[in-house]
């Protein structure tokens, strides 16, 4: 991590404000780079106004197409919207649930998977501990720092992160940091 924060620095914060938005833009940031999903949220907030529950239900999903949502992407993001109007999700009441009920939750819903859920742990509630072994730039940035021949697979990464508990979030972020400041040498 020293040889990470000696060459790139400290990476800004990532914090969010948790609730609604938040998801929509953590699942908008899914499998695609910063750009295309900063462009896309940029769309998607423009045809909304307020990206809320409501503002999705009363749009159609050719207008959330039109944003730039994937098919798949435009439904879940739907999907949300409506468990939480219909109170299947109550986003206000996740800073008090542990991780272990956050992440039932929220992957009870349809688009949102493991990922989905450490990010959302991670940055709208501020969790210390989350560390996502499944994401393919952490996975690459702490195989390059361990000087590992290859990447190495989520178990390997499981086990790294062992040394940076209970503040795996922190080396978590630090790694996404390197990964970007560092392309193509991973």
């Amino acid at each position: 991590m020293r040889h990470a924060m000696d060459t790139c620095g400290r990476p800004k914060s990532r914090k969010r404000s948790p609730g609604f938005a938040t998801l929509v833009r953590i699942i908008v940031d899914q499998q695609v780079s910063v750009q295309a999903g900063a462009a896309i949220w940029g769309r998607l907030a423009e045809n909304l106004g307020d990206v809320t529950p409501e503002t999705v239900i009363s749009a159609d999903i050719p207008l959330l197409r039109a944003s730039g949502l994937s098919g798949a992407k435009a439904k879940y993001v739907l999907g949300i919207a409506e468990a939480i109007a219909a109170g299947d999700l109550n986003l206000n009441s996740l800073p008090r649930c542990n991780e272990e009920t956050v992440r039932e939750r929220l992957t009870a819903l349809k688009g949102i998977g493991d990922w989905t859920a450490d990010i959302y742990l991670m940055f709208a509630l501020g969790r210390p501990d989350i560390w996502p072994v499944g994401d393919i730039a952490i996975r690459a940035a702490a195989g390059h720092l361990m000087g590992l021949p290859e990447r190495p697979n989520a178990e390997t990464v499981m086990e790294i992160g062992e040394a940076w508990r209970p503040y795996r979030t922190v080396a978590a972020v630090m790694l996404w940091h390197y990964y970007k400041r560092t392309p193509g040498k991973m």
